[in-house]
């Protein structure tokens, strides 16, 4: 994979971008040379080496302000531990970070990036949710770069010989996963049920897609005592208890799940947008047989949980100005088409969703572009992670059968309750 090339590698030449600062101040360390010179740019590994040529482009108009980019490792976790460790010590080593978007509260009022002129972007040509992710407590802390939803891929020619249609419900998907995918040999259904952030997805997702919340949105307060979320942990246990959840989809990564639908192994997977064009790849058993669909929920269409990626700029950067135009650059509408025909990544801008060309090339825009607007958000607290870490405990407990939906939504409500969801550093608008 891109990104595997991309860590051999070590360092690319990449770039990356910063803003304007809130209220006129620049970051620390902004001084003689006007905020102006050579960045280095942190993110996860570059799964498609799209970065590369965009950044090469950038550097070549301006060679006297270089961008560099460091690539670290694919797991999020991982990912994140060491931008906080760099963070926190002081460096100065990262001047703008690509984060997911559920870390743009804690990493805001930890007071480890800075917050951003509104004013100074484009931010009306994006879609509308996406903007709400880079934003903490009322101030804008980060951009959005790009944005993602789940879907559900589904193999079109099974269910078009057996005449069935893509499940709208979770009664119907468990129906069809759990007696049409045997009779093909076929696991039913397949999510990212290892315990990491993508199990925390999921399960906000379900609970999200009933109605329910995990910690409620404007106070952080625990929200998930409610019959929403004990009826979605029953929706996910009862597929590992009845079999349409294959038991090695509780060990499943993005890749992993990737992996068992494009080995055509599975009848129906929950993954992000990238997965469409490596299962349409020669060499995919499921290529040209395969379609995708919005979630199913209880009643009807389901609710995602709104991923992607943004851009923030380390408090103590030295080089706003040029950070600002790279920013710039990086979401004007001629990068974020590449972001999507070249990384395969879904863009935060809404013009390229109704584009003929693009939705062409990429037919499931339609659809992802419903998903991202009906899409909840991750938990906003400035303890994600230790909101994130007890989600995935109590979630693994009852996928694995050794607690009930009732018994790990009591102890998720007492678990969330001894967060404190403010934190340190947090500030006021």
């Amino acid at each position: 994979m891109g990104r595997v090339r991309a860590v051999r590698r070590g360092l690319l030449v990449a770039a990356v971008l910063l803003a304007g600062w809130a209220g006129g101040g620049g970051p620390a360390g902004a001084g003689a040379d006007g905020g102006r010179g050579a960045l280095t740019f942190v993110t996860a590994g570059d799964l498609t080496d799209y970065l590369g040529p965009l950044v090469a482009e950038w550097n070549a108009e301006r060679p006297a302000e270089p961008v560099t980019l460091v690539e670290l490792p694919e797991s999020a976790d991982e990912t994140r531990a060491q931008m906080l460790s760099e963070l926190r010590s002081g460096s100065r080593r990262f001047d703008v970070l690509n984060i997911d978007v559920a870390w743009t509260s804690e990493f805001a009022a930890a007071g480890l990036i800075a917050p951003l002129e509104r004013g100074r972007f484009d931010l009306g040509a994006f879609l509308p949710p996406v903007v709400d992710t880079a934003t903490f407590r009322g101030r804008l802390y980060a951009v959005p770069y790009v944005t993602n939803a789940g879907l559900l891929y589904y193999r079109r020619d099974v269910l078009d010989a057996a005449g069935e249609r893509p499940p709208r419900t979770w009664a119907e998907l468990a129906r069809l996963a759990g007696t049409l995918a045997p009779r093909h040999g076929l696991g039913g259904y397949a999510g990212q049920f290892l315990p990491y952030e993508g199990l925390t997805v999921n399960v906000t997702e379900a609970i999200g897609s009933a109605g329910g919340t995990v910690l409620r949105e404007g106070d952080a307060r625990v929200g998930v005592d409610s019959d929403a979320a004990r009826e979605a942990l029953a929706f996910l246990a009862g597929g590992v208890r009845e079999g349409w959840i294959p038991a090695e989809a509780l060990r499943f990564k993005e890749e992993e799940s990737r992996a068992a639908f494009a080995e055509g192994r599975l009848l129906f997977l929950r993954n992000w947008p990238y997965v469409y064009a490596d299962a349409g790849r020669p060499g995919s058993k499921v290529a040209g047989r395969f379609g995708v669909a919005p979630l199913p929920g209880p009643d009807g269409p389901g609710r995602s949980v709104l991923g992607g990626s943004n851009l923030a700029v380390s408090a103590r950067s030295r080089h706003p100005a040029t950070a600002a135009d790279f920013l710039a650059y990086l979401t004007g509408e001629r990068v974020q088409r590449q972001v999507l025909t070249r990384g395969s990544l879904p863009p935060v801008r809404a013009s390229l969703y109704t584009d003929p060309a693009l939705v062409a090339a990429h037919p499931y825009l339609p659809i992802l572009r419903e998903s991202v607007l009906a899409a909840v958000p991750r938990p906003k607290s400035a303890r994600y992670d230790q909101v994130s870490l007890a989600v995935q405990a109590v979630a693994q407990d009852v996928l694995a059968l050794r607690a009930s939906p009732e018994e790990g939504v009591r102890r998720l409500t007492r678990e969330l309750a001894a967060i404190p969801h403010d934190g340190p550093g947090a500030s006021g608008p």
